[in-house]
């Protein structure tokens, strides 16, 4: 091993590192957003039960679901930490958001739907 080679190794383990984190970012945040349109599909079928179920399969356990109304839709929001090694002095929430007319059911306006 060259001493160049030497030197240049932290900046590559360096990059590789933040490459990956970014990647693992992108992946949970298409998560989130397969998690919110499911979600509202449950939405607009008035069932904030199935709802809650969609975004804990598809988004993981540590997500949550918050429901709001605005005017005549509901708003669908979730959200999730992202937890990594590298981030763990920086954390990092992810949003993902979706909007659906709502079925005949109901929740309390304002609250997490849990």
């Amino acid at each position: 091993m060259t001493a160049e080679f030497a030197t240049a190794l932290p900046a590559i383990v360096l990059v590789l590192v933040f490459g990956l984190t970014g990647i693992s970012a992108g992946i949970t945040q298409l998560r989130l957003e397969e998690a919110a349109r499911a979600a509202a599909r449950e939405v607009m079928r008035a069932d904030t039960t199935a709802a809650e179920a969609a975004v804990q399969r598809l988004a993981g356990g540590s997500a949550q679901l918050v429901l709001t109304r605005d005017g005549e839709w509901t708003v669908v929001e979730v959200r999730s930490s992202l937890s990594l090694p590298v981030l763990s002095l920086l954390p990092l929430e992810l949003t993902a958001d979706a909007v659906a007319f709502p079925g005949d059911g109901g929740y309390p306006v304002g609250t997490p739907a849990r």
